[in-house]
């Protein structure tokens, strides 16, 4: 199936039930019970830095293990899994001396989803995407690393859109869409926009890959950490016409909903969530059963609040099983363009992609 005939599929199916994308690839790494040997493997045996906990290098060093986990997601009945590239970027990269493979991680790890994808759609017949995971970088262009100094930034704006420009020309051959995911700092977001964009232009990438976009509220304050409200986020990235536009991480489900309720009521396009298992534990781990979330996004399904659902940090192929059963039971959310009365000048709704 090809990447134009597959969206097209997507689109239909998710005209008549909610699409489901995958759970957490850390916290299935995590019960791998990894150790520093394991995650150099062969290749990295005599790296100068530590590596250990460089889940986006187990691309190269342990494929087999990533492979796996993808098509634990897609039996447990995902429609679409993100790639193990969340810190597959120069910026991120650095801080295991391993810039210059960046790239090579991106595509190795966008390469593994699509043979765990291919197979899946061979084997059940249905459209099975593979989502570029772009994250944020461990640096943020809005807010300084230094107290002392409020103007100080660790990077530039073009040093941040440059190294996602990198990311995204690597993963482009093996995906279906390109997710800017866990978005603490719109201007981050921005910079993974532009990259994109100025690929598209350039012929970098393909034009028909299109892009989704999940921000993060951080807190009951109902913010990013950068201060935007879930409006406030929304109408600063509309301008990319995003596939799919929504929230994940930080929260669980219980508490994630009024916002996902809120991106629901002013979105022009499908919604997207993917809420944590719960609040972590004073151990940092997530206690939430698959059934305790399921039953919250069951919630969501029924207010038909979303278009794709999924889980984030502690969720686990069960948690998907579960999810996905709640969904199903469910209604898709409408896609209608923004009310008049929510309109900002300049800035009128799009037609849905």
């Amino acid at each position: 199936m090809t990447r134009t005939d597959r969206i097209k599929a997507l689109e239909a199916l998710g005209q008549e039930r909610i699409l489901v994308l995958d759970g957490a690839m850390g916290t299935m790494i995590q019960r791998l019970k990894l150790t520093e040997d394991d995650y150099r493997g062969a290749r990295f045996a005599d790296w100068k830095s530590p590596v250990q906990g460089n889940n986006d290098l187990l691309n190269l060093s342990q494929p087999g293990a990533i492979r796996d986990i993808h098509a634990a997601y897609f039996a447990a009945g995902s429609d679409m899994v993100e790639t193990n590239t969340f810190s597959a970027t120069q910026i991120a990269q650095a801080d295991y001396h391993m810039e210059d493979i960046a790239a090579e991680i991106a595509a190795e790890g966008a390469r593994l989803a699509r043979e765990a994808a291919d197979a899946a759609e061979a084997e059940t017949g249905q459209p099975k995407a593979v989502l570029g995971a772009i994250g944020p970088t461990n640096r943020t262009l809005s807010l300084s690393p230094d107290v002392e100094d409020p103007g100080f930034r660790a990077v530039t704006f073009d040093q941040v859109r440059d190294t996602y420009a990198e990311q995204a020309r690597a993963m482009a051959p093996f995906v279906d869409f390109f997710l800017i995911e866990t978005i603490f700092d719109t201007l981050n977001a921005k910079a993974a926009i532009k990259a994109l964009l100025d690929l598209r232009a350039e012929g970098g990438v393909d034009a028909d890959i299109p892009i989704m976009l999940s921000g993060t509220i951080t807190d009951a304050s109902g913010r990013t950490l950068s201060g935007q409200t879930t409006e406030a986020f929304y109408n600063s990235v509309r301008h990319a016409r995003p596939w799919a536009v929504g929230l994940n991480c930080a929260l669980g489900a219980e508490q994630l909903r009024p916002y996902v309720a809120e991106m629901s009521r002013i979105a022009e396009t499908r919604v997207i969530a993917y809420p944590n298992a719960g609040l972590p534990n004073a151990f940092g781990e997530y206690d939430e059963t698959p059934e305790e979330t399921a039953g919250f996004i069951g919630d969501w399904a029924q207010s038909g609040l979303l278009n794709i659902v999924g889980g984030c940090c502690g969720t686990t192929p069960d948690h998907i099983t579960r999810i996905a059963k709640a969904a199903f039971a469910g209604r898709p959310r409408e896609i209608a363009k923004r009310p008049p009365a929510m309109r900002l000048s300049g800035l009128e709704p799009f037609e849905l992609a």
